[in-house]
């Protein structure tokens, strides 16, 4: 069975690097199932941004799972109480917008999905480069989940290997950008700021914002993000 009549599972966050694998797994022809999470976040206009990039490049269908970190806190990303850093990232430390375990979770949940539509790839946009130095972002997190899929799964079990594929892990923000520009990527559709408001507009700030900014800078491409 090649890659055209194979589904995918691919979680988007609303933001540029999970719209630039979405359209990845599209262009490699995959049926991609979006899925996307409403876990506290205090930027919740990316899930907008999510229905929006889904329904523009092709998934065949989007989902939105509930589900409440912020009910545990530790992060600036899903704690009132704790400010979004704006001095930029500081190498070598992982920064209070990291939230505990999210990746294992958000893959776990996209998993279960997959298991149920018999969908054995998994794409996510984790990149070990141009990033704000969380755990759960790095190649060795990745290859673990992925044994841990084939250990823990009925399907895995049965012979139905799973992969989990991360096109982006290797690349600076900018080629990312280039990659998604030629797949047809409006990044003026997504949402990458921590504290975005209700409209989507950025702060310009954050360390996401930053990313970002420097990112089309390098890329020496006009940048579309709305700022408040």
């Amino acid at each position: 069975m090649g890659a055209a009549d194979k589904k995918a599972i691919v979680l988007v966050s609303g933001g540029l690097d999970s719209a630039t694998v979405l359209a990845a797994a599209r262009a490699r022809g995959f049926a991609c199932y979006a899925i996307s999470f409403d876990y506290g976040q205090r930027h919740r206009a990316e899930l907008v941004a999510a229905d929006r990039v889904s329904r523009s490049l092709g998934a065949v269908q989007h989902r939105v799972v509930p589900i409440d970190l912020s009910a545990f806190g530790g992060s600036a990303l899903t704690d009132d109480s704790i400010p979004v850093p704006e001095s930029g990232v500081v190498a070598d430390e992982i920064p209070v917008t990291y939230v505990p375990a999210r990746n294992t979770v958000f893959l776990s949940l996209a998993l279960a999905w997959a298991e149920v539509l018999g969908a054995t790839d998994l794409f996510i946009g984790v990149n070990a480069v141009d990033y704000s130095g969380y755990p759960d972002c790095r190649p060795e997190f990745i290859e673990a989940f992925q044994q841990l899929a084939n250990l823990a799964t009925k399907a895995g079990v049965e012979g139905d290997a799973f992969s989990v594929h991360t096109p982006l892990i290797d690349l600076s923000k900018a080629d990312i950008i280039r990659m998604g520009l030629e797949l047809g990527v409006d990044y003026g559709e997504t949402v990458s700021c921590y504290q975005a408001d209700a409209e989507g507009a950025a702060c310009g700030k954050c360390d996401s914002c930053r990313l970002r900014r420097e990112g089309f800078d390098t890329a020496g491409v006009a940048d579309p993000t709305r700022y408040f």
